[in-house]
Formats: C-alpha cells, sequence, structure tokens
C-alpha cells in the first residue's frame, strides 16, 4: 500500500485584483505537484471567491493562505485581518458558490477581530504511471532476415601480411 506525505503550504499575500490570479496559479501548480490534479479547478475558483470578496470589501487586504494535504482531504484556508467584513454582511453568492465546490466549509473568528474561511475537498492522490521508454523502431539491418540455409564461404588460405613499403626498420 501507497503511504501519502502529508502535504502543508503557506502564503502571505496582499490582496489586489492582479495578485487573485497569480494566486490561483501558485496554488494550481502546488496541487498538480502533490498529484491532485483533479482538484485543481475547483479549489482555485472557491480560493478565487475569497479572495475577490477581501479584496472588495476588506480595508486590510494582508491575507493568508494556507493549504494542508493528508492523504485523504485537503484543506484551504484563507484569514483576513478586517473584522468589518463578515460572510454575514457579505453577498450569499460566493458562500453558496464555495459550498457548492466543497464537501464541506466554515468560518471562524480570530483572537485580532478577524475572519478565517475554510473549506475542504476529499480526493486521494493520483497515482502516477511511471514513464516506460518506448522500443526503438527497427533499423533496416535489424529487420532484414539472413536466410540461414546458405552456406558462407570459407577462403583456401589466409592471405600472408605484406610488409609495409616505406617503413622504418629498427
Amino acid at each position: 500500500m501507497k503511504t501519502v506525505v502529508p502535504c502543508y503550504y503557506h502564503l502571505d499575500v496582499e490582496v489586489s485584483p492582479e495578485r487573485v490570479d497569480q494566486v490561483s496559479r501558485i496554488l494550481a501548480a502546488h496541487l498538480r505537484y502533490w498529484n491532485l490534479e483533479n482538484l485543481v479547478e475547483p479549489v482555485c475558483h472557491c480560493a478565487e471567491l475569497l479572495l475577490r470578496t477581501i479584496d472588495d470589501h476588506a480595508t486590510d487586504k494582508n491575507t493568508t493562505l494556507e493549504m494542508w494535504w493528508n492523504g485523504q482531504h485537503l484543506i484551504t484556508a484563507i484569514a483576513d485581518i478586517d473584522g468589518k467584513s463578515h460572510p454575514e454582511s457579505a453577498t450569499r453568492g460566493w458562500l453558496a458558490r464555495v459550498a457548492a465546490l466543497s464537501d464541506g466549509w466554515g468560518c471562524c473568528a480570530t483572537g485580532d477581530g478577524g475572519r478565517i474561511v475554510w473549506f475542504s475537498r476529499r480526493a486521494r492522490a493520483m497515482e502516477r504511471a511511471p514513464l516506460v521508454p518506448t522500443a526503438p523502431a527497427p533499423s533496416l539491418r535489424e529487420a532484414r532476415h539472413a536466410p540461414r540455409e546458405l552456406p558462407v564461404p570459407v577462403l583456401a588460405a589466409p592471405v600472408p601480411e605484406e610488409p609495409l613499403v616505406g617503413a622504418a626498420s629498427e
């Protein structure tokens, strides 16, 4: 049985419209590196929704993003410091989309007045098939079979070696 090594990723970022796309590409690269290609689209979409909400509603744009992979569940958490933008005060559309794209989600307050929104996805790491080199195509010499029935002519007598002309003698 193949054991899975737990993985963790942490990113502190100041959210801006350009950074949302960059963070999405970074998350996708980590998920592919962890062999979780099937989670790239839903996880990146949920993270983009949360980051865009922070960009639109928060006054402090500094955000912490974390991902944990334990072999069965991927948990992604996005924390913001601004306590003014809570899920209850935000539009319910992004919460419904996060809930639809994840197996579970939640929100909790932090000690400094901020909040953490997390969501999880259940998955298994995809098995990578080892790359097997293909056999080279046979060349003309390898593909042509020599007839085995015909005898090979043998030379009647060995050819004597002749001394080289102009060779220096010792």
